[in-house]
């Protein structure tokens, strides 16, 4: 049924555009592609696991668990890692190599504490009911991951367009040397941003665990290599782009996978996201243009 697929299609593409709106706001306003932002949105599932099956939590506070959890985590590698790079001026490519390795060893460090098997959220944890949303059979969970996912987009939107530390981030992104002179805590808000791009990271690891039922260390390799299409496509460090492009990238599997077979999902989706770069190379809304220092 294709009301059905495309249902699908928006859950797993609300999914992915999450995921990549943390990717992209870390691009856009430190200038850093964060290579370890798929061990961050794989520590966010484990980490509402842990909550869910050990502290016995139910699931919205072990996603809210999840957020801060994977929030203080990158918090951390900008204070550990990237601010010292930046306090050296350090060239473009230090920062991705460096989260690179910080990425293995978060990977490492999980793979060596829960083993390396698929893991599952327990049943009793997930709703089960079935809904009958405009003449489609959707489980609870399928509608919450997709209310969650964009009420999640929608408030990051509304935060950087209309409130004031949208605006200094906006300003930051342009030139965080005239951001500086103009009284704006720029390292503050570099670790603000780090904190809310990976507590967005985690949710959607804990929402892909969720969708897939299945938790594992190497989780976020496959996410991390979608998350740097979807940024591409959409514009580098655009977060319109970042959702539409999410959006495309979750169509293009689900449908493939309906009408094609699931063999080819990857084939089809990186090669339509192939397609529409060399028809625009920019993305859909960036510039790629030369970030102001």
């Amino acid at each position: 049924m294709l009301a059905q697929q495309l249902f699908n299609a928006l859950s797993l593409g609300g999914v992915y555009a999450l995921f990549a709106l943390g990717f992209t706001l870390v691009f856009g306003v430190l200038g850093v592609i964060n290579l370890s932002h798929g061990s961050v949105f794989m520590l966010g599932a484990y980490a509402a696991l842990q909550a869910a099956t050990r502290l016995h939590w139910p699931l919205p506070a072990a996603l809210a668990f999840a957020f801060a959890f994977s929030g203080a985590v990158g918090w951390l590698i900008d204070a550990l890692v990237l601010r010292p790079l930046r306090a050296r001026n350090a060239p473009h490519l230090a920062p991705m190599i460096a989260t690179i390795g910080v990425g293995i060893a978060l990977n490492s460090l999980v793979q060596g504490l829960f083993g390396a098997q698929n893991q599952r959220f327990p049943v009793a944890l997930l709703p089960q009911q079935t809904l009958h949303v405009a003449g489609l059979d959707v489980t609870a969970l399928e509608l919450g991951i997709v209310l969650l996912a964009f009420v999640l987009m929608t408030v990051l939107l509304l935060a950087l367009q209309r409130t004031q530390l949208g605006r200094a981030l906006r300003a930051i992104a342009e030139s965080p040397r005239a951001a500086l002179l103009l009284g704006i805590d720029v390292e503050g808000l570099f670790r603000l941003t780090s904190f809310v791009a990976a507590g967005l990271g985690g949710v959607a690891g804990v929402l892909i665990g969720l969708y897939s039922n299945a938790l594992f260390p190497l989780m976020g390799q496959p996410m991390l290599h979608k998350g740097i299409a979807v940024i591409i496509l959409g514009g580098m460090g655009d977060i319109r782009g970042a959702m539409l492009a999410g959006l495309f990238l979750g169509f293009a599997e689900v449908l493939s996978v309906a009408y094609i077979g699931s063999t080819m999902r990857d084939a089809v989706g990186f090669g339509l996201l192939f397609l529409v770069l060399l028809l625009r190379p920019r993305g859909l809304f960036g510039s790629l243009q030369e970030r102001k220092v």
